[in-house]
């Protein structure tokens, strides 16, 4: 990370803190995200550019809620905060916050009466997203307003000399216009950063970083196929050769002929050395007669790394377990900042035991699908790999709702295959996020040809998004359905009754469990 500008955000909680790392990014310079807690020390040591607060759930005048140290606004590094993060400066520095009697949620019109600093080249006009229920009544000594709304007097404030900016609105969403300049006027008017971030830094950056950290050690990595554990499987390659060992699981609940695929495409195209386990028998006696989804994520989490440790005793000198964990694997499974909502936990984030003898290797832990996708192709991997649609670590297991058998298996797998197909013969599958087929663990009655059936019920699930934290149901021509329900029904045994998945995220998550 030599000799590159990077902006250090501090995490109060919000939904959207992902979304401040992935615009700055996207301006070529380099982000991390750390807990509001992280100390003074470790802040210097990091050495930032430029330092941002986020918003969070909390009220600064609780007892218990999240606090900053006051030399952190002291440190002669220029501040941003958004939302949260400009009530918590307020409060350090002696301001007022107050619960408001007329909370702002949603889109709210902003008169800017300052546009010289963060509102460089706006209007006095604007249009941002809102969303607190306390209000600034007082601010600090040396600070100036900068902008407002018609509830909100302290919309946006400054101090030049101590080089603090503050926003009760958020810049880093789209509902906010021109929010991504007011970003570059921070980054780059304000803090002076160069654009001096890529995939291809990432890369050089990440190279040295597995190197120092692996050591003479080897590192084992769990292949699937998949983008993200391809990617990194030739990422760690790169930096460190044989000694990195992949080992491929098939646990049974994999695509249809998925272990054919990826044995081919490893073996023949890249200088890896592949294991392969067949242990589809073993997987799925343990999930026998478990229905709850967060208990399948959790077994399979842990078989896999049961796999991994026994497979390991044949590895010398094996120290490491990589993963091309996501930074969306991260923010869905725990909270990791202390405060974001769990809203499921992932096999390679939350299954992992505490007595794993591996210590784990994630380098694409704070990275997004796409930024992952560009590193793919700065390493020249195929595009078959590198455009190939996500799928979930624990399989066809989270999209068989109820008990996982070896039949409904084989019914999902024959199922999905018609639809990833069909996906592809009309043109979509680079277009689309993610299409895939759910089993689910009802039954319905239909008619084949005079007689009665009482089938399971298939639902397609197809979806648009840039980075999975957000999603909404693809609008597919009708035909194409058309043509997937009537294959899955006449081709698959096992199903008779096709329904199309029209739930955006949020409220509901792209696999059903």
């Amino acid at each position: 990370m030599k000799n590159i500008d990077k902006v250090l955000i501090l995490d109060f909680g919000s939904q959207f803190t992902q979304l401040i790392t992935r615009r700055i990014r996207e301006l070529n310079v380099y982000s991390e995200i750390h807990p509001f807690n992280i100390d003074i020390n470790s802040i210097k040591k990091f050495n930032p550019k430029a330092i941002i607060l986020s918003g969070g759930p909390s009220s600064v005048y609780e007892e218990d809620a999240p606090k900053i140290d006051k030399e952190l606004l002291n440190l002669n590094i220029p501040i941003l905060g958004i939302c949260y993060g400009m009530q918590i400066i307020v409060h350090t520095l002696g301001g007022v916050v107050e619960h408001s009697e007329k909370r702002e949620y949603g889109q709210t019109n902003i008169d800017i009466t300052d546009n010289t600093s963060i509102f460089s080249g706006f209007s006095n006009k604007g249009l941002v997203l809102m969303s607190h229920g306390d209000s600034i009544k007082q601010v600090p000594e040396g600070f100036t307003v900068v902008a407002k709304t018609d509830n909100t007097p302290y919309a946006a404030i400054e101090n030049k000399e101590k080089n603090i900016y503050a926003i009760q609105f958020h810049p880093e969403v789209n509902l906010t216009e021109n929010g991504i300049k007011i970003i570059e006027n921070f980054l780059f008017n304000i803090c002076r950063c160069e654009k001096n971030w890529n995939m291809h830094s990432f890369i050089e950056m990440e190279i040295e970083n597995i190197r120092e950290t692996v050591g003479g050690s080897n590192v084992i990595l769990g292949l699937s196929g998949g983008v993200d554990s391809s990617v990194a499987a030739v990422l760690i390659e790169k930096a460190i050769g044989k000694q990195l060992k992949c080992i491929f699981v098939n646990t049974g609940l994999l695509r249809k002929d998925e272990e054919k695929k990826v044995i081919s495409i490893f073996r023949d195209n890249f200088n890896i050395e592949l294991i392969y386990v067949d242990a589809s028998k073993r997987f799925l006696d343990k999930l026998k007669g478990i229905s709850d989804p967060e208990e399948k994520r959790k077994i399979i989490g842990y078989e896999f790394v049961k796999v991994f440790d026994e497979e390991s005793k044949n590895i010398e000198n094996a120290k490491f377990l990589a993963q091309g964990t996501l930074y969306p694997d991260v923010i869905e499974s725990v909270s990791i900042r202390g405060s974001s909502a769990v809203i499921k936990s992932h096999h390679n984030v939350g299954g992992i035991p505490k007595d794993m003898k591996f210590e784990l290797l994630e380098p694409f832990r704070e990275l997004f699908k796409d930024e992952v996708r560009e590193i793919g192709l700065e390493l020249n991997i195929p595009e078959e790999i590198i455009y190939r649609q996500p799928f979930p670590g624990p399989g066809l297991a989270v999209r068989i709702l109820g008990e996982i058998t070896e039949e409904s298996v084989k019914i999902l797998q024959e199922a999905d295959a018609i639809v990833v197909e069909e996906i592809k013969n009309a043109g979509l599958y680079r277009k689309l996020w993610q299409a895939f087929a759910v089993l689910l663990p009802v039954k319905s009655v239909g008619v084949m040809g005079d007689g009665r059936t009482y089938e399971r019920v298939c639902a397609i699930r197809a979806v648009d998004s840039i980075d999975a934290m957000t999603a909404d149901f693809a609008k597919i021509d009708y035909e194409v359905l058309a043509k997937i329900s009537s294959r899955i029904i006449n081709e698959v045994k096992g199903i008779n009754r096709v329904v199309y998945d029209i739930s955006p995220k949020p409220p509901s998550t792209i696999e059903w469990e």
